[in-house]
C-alpha cells in the first residue's frame, strides 16, 4: 500500500522568530540533537514507511542542506527508480506561497507513477508511523487526511499553529489559530494526506479563483466543500519556529523516554554520515546528563547540554544547558549557561555568557573576540 505513496517536503517555512540561526541556512537544515539536522525527522519518517519517491522543495540560502542531504544516501534515496527530488525556489516575498511553485513542477508529479501524496514540513518533530496514516486514509474513503495532537501546554508551546475544533462526533467543525489562551487544544501537525490527482485538482483551482496561495491555505478554507478524516497522532511532537522552541526540543531530547520515542519507536532517524574520531575526555572533565558528538575533545565540565561535533572544551570550563554546535571552541575558564553557540564560534578565555532558560542567549556564527 504505502509504496502507492509519495512524499512531498515543502520548506518554505516561517523563519522570522528563528532568524539567528537561519541567516546562512534553512530552518531544515539547522543542527540539531548534536549530529542531526531538522530536516531527518520527516524525512526519516517517510522512508521508515516505505515510500521511495520524496520531493523536497526549498528556497535560497540552501548550500548547506543540499550538501546535507546529497543524492540522498543515508536515506536510501539514491535511486535510478523513484529517489530523492530536490527543488529550489528561490526567495518568494511570503513564506507561505507556495501553490505556484508545486504547480510549476508540476511534471514532477505526472512523471510520479504513486497515486497517493502526503505533504509536510521539517518544523514539527516526532516520530511518526506513516503506514498507520495511510492506513487511516485510505480506509476512511475521505479526500484529505488532517494529522493532530492533543496537547495540555497550549499557552507556552505551539503558539500560532493551527487548531483544530470537532464536535461531539469528532468531526471537524472549524479551523483557528493557537492564541495562547487554552492549554488544551487539538494541534494541526501540517500534515496532509489525499490523492495526486485531488492535489493537483487543489493547486489548479487556487490558482484560477485567487482564493489561496498554499494547499494548507486552500483545505483551510475550503474542508466544509471536502470530506476531511482526522488521524490523532499519540506520540512526541513539538514544533520548531522560535529560538525558545528550538532550544526546548533540543532539551527534551536530554530526557530518555523522549530519545528513545524519537530515534527509535518507529524506525531509526537517519542523518548524513561523516568519519570522525571518538571523543576524548581529559582527565579532569565530567560530563553528566548530555550529549556528544564525535570528534570532541572535553576537558571541563558539561552538564544538561548538547555538544556537536568537533567541539573543543578546555580545562576548568563550566557549561550548563547549553547547545554548542559544530566547531565551536570554549576556552579555558569559560562559563555558559543557558547558551546557543551556533558552528565555528569561539569563546575566549575565562569569558562568562549567561542566558534564560525561556529566552537563550544566541551567538551566531561568528568569532568572538
Amino acid at each position: 500500500m504505502i509504496k502507492d505513496y509519495m512524499g512531498i517536503l515543502n520548506l518554505n517555512e516561517n523563519e522570522d522568530n528563528i532568524k539567528p540561526l537561519t541567516v546562512v541556512r534553512p530552518l531544515a537544515s539547522i543542527p540539531i540533537g548534536g549530529r542531526y539536522r531538522i530536516v531527518d525527522f520527516i524525512l526519516s519518517n517517510m522512508v521508515n514507511a516505505g515510500i521511495e519517491n520524496v520531493g523536497i522543495f526549498t528556497k535560497t540560502k540552501s548550500r548547506s542542506l543540499l550538501d546535507h542531504l546529497g543524492s540522498g544516501k543515508p536515506w536510501d534515496l539514491d535511486r535510478k527508480i523513484n529517489g530523492l527530488f530536490i527543488f529550489n525556489f528561490g526567495q518568494m516575498s511570503s513564506y507561505s506561497e507556495d501553490v505556484d511553485l508545486l504547480k510549476t513542477n508540476m511534471e514532477y508529479f505526472n512523471r510520479s507513477k504513486q497515486k497517493y501524496v502526503i505533504l509536510a514540513s521539517s518544523d514539527m518533530i516526532c516520530n511518526i508511523n506513516f503506514k498507520e496514516v495511510a492506513r487511516s486514509h485510505q480506509s476512511s474513503g475521505k479526500d484529505v487526511t488532517m494529522v493532530y495532537k492533543n496537547i495540555d501546554d497550549g499557552i507556552s508551546n505551539f503558539i500560532g499553529y493551527d487548531s483544530l475544533n470537532m464536535d461531539k462526533e469528532g468531526n471537524l467543525s472549524s479551523i483557528g489559530k493557537n492564541i495562547g489562551r487554552e492549554d488544551n487544544i487539538s494541534i494541526f501537525t501540517g500534515i496532509l494526506v489525499m490523492k495526486k490527482d485531488f492535489l493537483v485538482e487543489i493547486l489548479e483551482k487556487a490558482l484560477q479563483t485567487g482564493s489561496a496561495k498554499n494547499v494548507k491555505g486552500y483545505v483551510k478554507k475550503n474542508f466544509k466543500k471536502m470530506s476531511i478524516n482526522l488521524y490523532k497522532f499519540e506520540g512526541y511532537l513539538q514544533c520548531i519556529n522560535s529560538i525558545t522552541t528550538y532550544y526546548k526540543a533540543n532539551m527534551d531530547i536530554l530526557h530518555e523516554e523522549v530519545r528513545k520515542e524519537l530515534f527509535y519507536k518507529n524506525g531509526l532517524i537517519y542523518t548524513k554520515v561523516k568519519d570522525e574520531a571518538p571523543t576524548k575526555y581529559g582527565e579532569a572533565s565530567k560530563v553528566k546528563n548530555s550529549l556528544v558528538a564525535n570528534g570532541c575533545i572535553i576537558e571541563g565540565e558539561v552538564k544538561d547540554s548538547i555538544i556537536g561535533r568537533r567541539v573543543k572544551i578546555g580545562k576548568s570550563v563550566r557549561i550548563e544547558n547549553c547547545i554548542i554546535m559544530q566547531g565551536s571552541e570554549v576556552r579555558e575558564g569559560a562559563i555558559l549557561k543557558n547558551v546557543i553557540i551556533d558552528k565555528n564560534n569561539i569563546i575566549d578565555i575565562s569569558k562568562e555568557l549567561i542566558g534564560d532558560r525561556e529566552n537563550p542567549l544566541v551567538i551566531e556564527k561568528r568569532v568572538l573576540k
